[in-house]
């Protein structure tokens, strides 16, 4: 890839960063990988597990004569990642820690492709100052620390748009033709590959598109993306059919909101203040970016190169693509089909953390020539507020209640200081899937290894969906379940001082009765019956 872009990155004067100039893209880039990582790895086992993590848990620990039936009901298209996982926990084991270590790891490549992204389009500075960005911005320390898809997602798309690049601006361009066959080849595979992680991914190639036209592509190399991207979408025409007959799964999103705080802030920031900040320096690394292409200096520098020569796509242009083309077509799909919320748009972060930097970037030089300050120091300035401000979200999401506001852990550790052996569990069963309590002694179990589980109908990994299959406590107990049962742990939701109460009355029909002890824990309530 060219180093530079149309305009005058040229008049970058001596600010002192001559010494980064002697390190290579790839050193920056893999410096800026292993920090990402072990940022988002510190305090990752500190949250409780959540549902969706529940879910990645439970899918991986079923043997893969039962998990790939399960697919093909629920969840297709997060079958490949679970694959993964299924194999990941033989290895490094369940816990929370375990659990989140793959896609620290995935956000640290995906740092590593916006590093060097940034520092062969604008040298090792941009390189520098997009790495630090991406290692702090909040979605991407979120999903680095989440057993889900999405930073696999995100590290994918990052480095198809690198080989993309390299491709049409790079040398790639210049390569031997076998070369660039195996390189089209690999792009196709990559693509198919990221949408089996996770199916909205395939929207990158939106973005892609709009780069190929911008870089004045030629009608071959649009033929080889084309083909490319075209072999990628047939291969995921099974995954499409299954999410199509799954729809219903996600049925829920139709009524979620799409308002100024799903579009602004939620799908990359974290907070108000990170989007209020970062839409300022996308709109400037924006605006300038479109003025130094298509203003009248860009016009003309255009026009001397040759016809058929590509036209370098500055960062902030490939960035834009990246942020606002792929969300864009979910959420005008979605007014049809509700299919979108903000976290499945984290493919689209790195390129979030490529405008900031791009924008902090033109700034410093805004600021340089204005005032005088160096240009180094201008920019470090407004990197120290960007990492300043994204510092509380990350603190936030190190927090034990941090994920949902589960507290698993927490009702597991209290069952298992407060339970004997030979005592019976009741779980709410009425809240909404994804929060039930059972679920607690799925992702934390020490907790709950001395107590029965008189409702249990079906267990999980013997059924077609993820969650186990339950009997009503008259049901259970018409089934001998509570015969010779002295004592049972009621665990029941208490959000926001609602608390429930499922279960409570079938019990007491039962002869238990409520000893007035309760150990409440952040979101729940156990409750102690005997008879």
């Amino acid at each position: 890839m060219e180093r530079g872009t149309l305009t005058a990155t040229a008049e970058r004067p001596a600010t002192g960063t001559e010494p980064l100039r002697a390190i290579r893209p790839w050193t920056i880039a893999a410096v800026f990988g292993l920090v990402a990582t072990i940022i988002c790895a510190a305090g990752s086992w500190i949250p409780s597990l959540w549902g969706d993590e529940a879910t990645t848990l439970m899918s991986a620990r079923r043997p893969v004569t039962t998990l790939l039936p399960m697919l093909f009901h629920v969840d297709a298209v997060h079958g490949l990642y679970y694959l993964g996982m299924h194999g990941w926990i033989r290895l490094a084991g369940e816990s929370p820690f375990a659990l989140r270590l793959p896609s620290a790891v995935a956000i640290g490549f995906a740092v590593a492709a916006v590093t060097l992204l940034a520092g062969r389009r604008g040298g090792p500075k941009a390189a520098v100052v997009a790495g630090i960005v991406a290692c702090v911005l909040p979605r991407m320390t979120y999903a680095g620390e989440e057993a889900r898809s999405f930073a696999f997602t995100a590290a994918s798309a990052s480095w198809l748009t690198v080989l993309l690049l390299w491709l049409v601006d790079g040398a790639g361009r210049t390569a031997p033709a076998a070369v660039r066959r195996s390189c089209w080849a690999v792009y196709a595979a990559g693509l198919a590959i990221t949408s089996y992680l996770f199916l909205y991914t395939a929207s990158i190639a939106i973005a892609h598109l709009a780069i190929l036209l911008i870089s004045r592509a030629s009608r071959p190399l649009l033929r080889s993306w084309a083909i490319a991207t075209g072999s990628a979408l047939v291969a995921l025409a099974p995954l499409v059919l299954l999410a199509y007959f799954e729809r219903s799964q996600i049925g829920y999103l139709g009524n979620q909101p799409i308002d100024p705080t799903t579009l602004l802030w939620m799908p990359w920031f974290g907070n108000g203040w990170v989007a209020l900040v970062a839409w300022a320096c996308i709109a400037l690394a924006v605006g300038s970016a479109a003025h130094a292409r298509w203003g009248a200096a860009g016009r003309a520098a255009t026009a001397a190169l040759p016809r058929t020569a590509p036209v370098p796509v500055p960062a902030a242009l490939v960035g834009a693509c990246w942020l606002i083309l792929p969300t864009g077509a979910l959420l005008l799909i979605n007014l049809a089909f509700p299919l979108y919320t903000a976290r499945y748009s984290t493919f689209a972060a790195p390129a979030a953390a490529l405008l900031i930097a791009e924008g902090l970037l033109v700034l410093g030089r805004i600021v340089s020539r204005r005032d005088g300050i160096p240009t180094v120091a201008a920019t470090g300035v407004g990197l120290l507020a960007v990492v300043a401000i994204c510092t509380p979200a990350y603190l936030s999401q190190r927090g034990p209640y941090s994920k949902n506001d589960s507290d698993w852990a927490e009702v597991s550790a209290a069952m298992g200081a407060a339970a004997l052996p030979g005592d019976a569990v009741v779980f709410d069963e009425s809240t909404k899937p994804s929060q039930r309590p059972r679920l607690a002694m799925h992702t934390y179990p020490r907790g709950f290894r001395a107590v029965g589980d008189p409702t249990l109908r079906t267990p999980y990994d013997r059924n077609i969906g993820w969650a186990d299959r339950v009997y009503s406590v008259q049901t259970a107990a018409e089934l001998g379940r509570f015969d010779g049962v002295r004592r049972v742990w009621l665990i029941e939701s208490d959000v926001d001082g609602s608390l429930d109460r499922y279960g409570l009355a079938e019990l007491e029909a039962l002869g238990f009765e409520e000893t007035g002890r309760s150990i409440p824990t952040h979101r729940s309530m156990l409750i102690e019956l005997t008879r």
